[in-house]
């Protein structure tokens, strides 16, 4: 029999951040319920952050109003 896993709803987000900012962008995105992860990026994003939460819905909300809401 097979087991049911229940996956969670993830996103990979590239960031740009004003120069000299990436630390404090960090800084805040780790705060951020549903970030995993977040790194310094050398090229053309400067920054990328794993987001995962339990529905699609929850993860739309993490981007679009924590995560944005917080780069403005």
């Amino acid at each position: 029999m097979k087991e049911f896993v229940k996956k969670m709803a993830t996103a990979y987000i590239l960031l740009n951040t004003e120069i000299g900012a990436e630390n404090q962008v960090l800084k805040a995105l780790k705060k951020i319920e549903g970030v995993e992860e977040a790194h310094n990026l050398w090229g053309v994003y400067d920054i990328i952050a794993n987001v995962k939460a339990d529905n699609m819905e929850k993860l739309k909300y993490i981007v679009t109003k924590r995560i944005e809401k917080s780069a403005k």
